[in-house]
């Protein structure tokens, strides 16, 4: 008797990780990708400046300038639309990739699109970004910038032979180097990669983004400066009550964000009502923003300057409620119209300037509450609680203030996921057609074993059968599709199907020929007790056989069957975790 080839599931070592020699080469390429995020960021800021020196004082000069020292009159409406009108040029006629925040489509793309970024997005997004920021537009540089740095990650990616999870983590990582360098907040630019873009928690994928944003933070002194962005002297409240307000500044930015969210979509819908090319809009929405700009300046243009005076408290309270209503009414338009720009600095703006009105109500210094309303609106607007919270002590340095903002985070997380189906970046997607699912849990299949899941003992049909009577088997009483073939030991020689009896049926030289001879050429799939049940999925999947004989690793006895059925149990058991629900302490029989 000729025993039947069989295609054995080798299980490695069963760990607490998925972890092999790609992640120490993956942690080397994102030196690389470090270093090009930074620079990326560098060559961002230094294009802004340009833009900004050109569009509002007429010179040619890489130094910083502030919109808010120009005086070009009536003309600080027209900039606007010159910029917005450069930006809805340049994506029409270039790459509409460069269209919006920065990070839904970062998103997108990792999800959707194999982490493959273009160089001409790589080149045009930061650009545009800088035309539009430069000229007026209410945006910040964060969003562009993880377009940018994933961009260069992901170009980079694509000159070696890697897979698309392999590029994806390439991708966050220069994405996260870009933050870091502009920012100085590599905690948070880590943390909005495990929240936000990377969805998965792996040692692949975390350790060479660390590498990276550590990378790009020890280029910084050299392009952008040391130290914190925004330093601050002021004190955190210490007691019970300030963790207390923190939780309601927390709530009301977070009620704050999902009004932002909505309206920004509301925007945009009537965007798509104009009767006209979507080329058109960024000119069309800057037009509110240069009058935006004649109420107040500082409204114009990324506002960390604004930032800084929030958290000096150097600002004067009307112009704090002014830049509160109109900031958000420009953003607004200027984001919803489609030019390129980022969220997360107007959000920072409109969650400081919140904190900072309402702690003019609440004892210490409102720029405290400035702080940790940032932190809020973070984490409402983007679902990013722990990058929101951390992001915000990053900036300014003010570590001790962490109780407040991860309190206020939470909250604010709390009531924009009760109050929104979707974040500020997921909507974006979701109107596209694709859902996203931002929980993180762990496949029920990788937590059990082939053994947990199986059906012990199945029937089995012996080798020494005929094709005859195995033909008449499948007759009148398979009840299943394929069954395990074993020798006189009980010793797996193979599988037979109901499609191998319909073959053997037209050939009735094959009545008295036996069946472990019939089988014999075929190669079958076979797992063991210890392996993983999502590796006998996978093999299901790629076999095409719907039932995998589990066989004893010494003996080749066959133990059990894994069937797609079977699969199922172990989703069925998680979901009954999940919704099932019961009472255990008095009950008056506890022990049923």
């Amino acid at each position: 008797m000729s025993l039947t080839p069989t295609r054995v599931v080798e299980t490695h070592q069963l760990a607490d990780h998925s972890v092999d020699l790609r992640m120490p080469l993956l942690a080397l390429m994102a030196v690389v990708v470090g270093t090009g995020g930074a620079v990326g960021a560098w060559v961002l800021v230094k294009l802004i400046a340009i833009a900004t020196n050109l569009f509002w004082f007429g010179r040619i000069s890489a130094d910083d300038s502030v919109i808010t020292d120009s005086n070009v009159g009536l003309l600080v409406v027209v900039v606007p639309v010159i910029g917005s009108l450069l930006v809805g040029l340049m994506a029409r006629f270039g790459s509409e990739k460069i269209r919006g925040h920065g990070i839904p489509e970062a998103i997108e793309t990792i999800l959707f699109g194999e982490s493959r970024l273009s160089l001409k997005v790589a080149l045009l997004k930061p650009l545009s970004s800088a035309i539009s920021i430069g000229s007026g537009g209410p945006f910040g540089a964060e969003g562009p910038i993880i377009m940018t740095g994933g961009a260069i990650g992901s170009l980079f990616a694509q000159c070696f032979h890697l897979s698309a999870a392999e590029r994806k983590t390439l991708l966050v990582a220069g994405a996260a180097a870009g933050m870091t360098a502009i920012f100085g907040t590599p905690l948070a630019a880590i943390l909005l990669a495990v929240e936000v873009l990377l969805f998965e928690w792996k040692p692949r994928s975390f350790v060479p983004v660390v590498v990276a944003a550590i990378v790009s933070l020890a280029w910084r002194p050299l392009f952008l400066g040391s130290g914190p962005m925004f330093p601050m002297i002021a004190t955190a409240p210490d007691s019970s009550w300030g963790l207390l307000a923190a939780a309601g500044i927390g709530l009301l930015v977070g009620f704050e964000a999902m009004l932002l969210s909505t309206s920004l979509y509301r925007i945009e819908d009537l965007f798509h009502k104009l009767p006209v090319h979507w080329m058109w809009w960024p000119a069309i929405g800057a037009i509110i923003v240069g009058l935006g700009g004649l109420i107040d300046a500082h409204v114009l243009g990324a506002g960390y300057a604004s930032i800084e005076a929030l958290l000096t408290g150097s600002l004067a309270l009307k112009v704090v409620v002014a830049l509160l209503a109109v900031k958000a009414l420009v953003w607004l338009v200027a984001l919803g119209s489609g030019t390129s720009g980022g969220v997360l600095a107007p959000l920072l703006i409109l969650g400081g300037a919140a904190g900072f009105l309402i702690g003019q109500f609440l004892p210490g210094d409102a720029s405290v509450w400035a702080m940790i309303g940032m932190a809020g609106i973070m984490s409402g607007a983007m679902r990013a609680p722990m990058t929101g919270a951390l992001f915000a002590v990053e900036l300014t340095g003010h570590f001790e203030a962490v109780p407040y903002t991860i309190t206020a985070a939470g909250a604010a997380y709390a009531i924009s996921v009760l109050l929104m189906r979707r974040s500020i970046l997921t909507e974006k997607i979701a109107r596209r057609g694709r859902h996203i699912l931002q929980e993180y849990t762990v496949d029920p299949l990788d937590l059990l074993q082939a053994a947990q899941l199986m059906t012990p003992h199945p029937q089995t049909l012996s080798g020494g059968m005929t094709i005859e009577q195995t033909l008449a088997f499948f007759t009148t009483q398979a009840k299943h599709r394929s069954y395990p073939v074993v020798d006189a030991e009980g010793r797996l020689i193979g599988l037979v199907s109901r499609t191998d009896a319909l073959r053997w049926q037209v050939d009735q030289s094959l009545a008295k020929t036996l069946l472990s001879d019939a089988i014999s050429d075929s190669v079958q799939p076979v797992a063991y007790p210890d392996t993983p049940s999502g590796v006998v999925a996978d093999l299901i999947i790629e076999t095409g056989v719907g039932r995998i004989p589990i066989v004893d690793r010494e003996t080749r006895k066959v133990l059990g069957i894994l069937s797609r059925q079977d699969l199922l149990k172990a989703r069925s058991a998680n979901r009954l975790a999940e919704t099932g629900r019961d009472r255990f302490v008095g009950r008056t029989n506890p022990a049923s």
